[in-house]
């Protein structure tokens, strides 16, 4: 498995903190920045690892902003892009589950650094289950393809 994960400056500790813990269960992981506390804008940030989690360059996606809502908001704008705004254990095990969710986002300023690292490891353990969830997937996905023009 192999994990692009970046930050804006509101989640720029708490990416540290994650990349370590990532390094810690042996799985590979690409920094796409920042590099700092400066501040910076999200989506600048979002769209690359958004990009390489529907290319296929990576499997999955960790985005980290002051609240997460942000990053959220921007990576969901890419087709195929599943990011789940997580603050909390279940959650991170159900958009796994239920979701399949490619991208985990979190606020470094809403939870603390322990709480992150119970979130990624959950979330990076979890599973799809298919299912009935299969199908709500494929709906999220014809929802992609609306157009305005329609």
């Amino acid at each position: 498995m192999k994990i692009a994960i970046a930050a804006d400056h509101g989640g720029y500790e708490m990416k540290e903190h994650v990349k370590k813990i990532i390094e810690d269960l042996g799985i590979s992981y690409e920094d796409l920045g920042t590099d700092s506390v400066e501040s910076v804008d999200y989506p600048d940030y979002a769209l690359p690892v958004a990009k390489k989690v529907v290319s296929g360059e990576v499997d999955k996606g960790i985005l980290i902003c002051g609240t997460g809502i942000g990053m959220s908001i921007a990576a969901n704008k890419v087709a195929g892009i599943r990011a789940a705004l997580v603050h909390d254990c279940y959650s991170a095990r159900v958009t796994r589950e239920h979701n399949d969710s490619n991208i985990l986002c979190m606020g470094g300023r809403i939870i603390g650094l322990n709480l992150a690292e119970e979130i990624v490891r959950i979330w990076l353990h979890g599973e799809f289950t298919g299912d009935r969830h299969l199908r709500r997937i494929e709906k999220v996905k014809e929802i992609e393809n609306f157009s305005k023009d329609s």
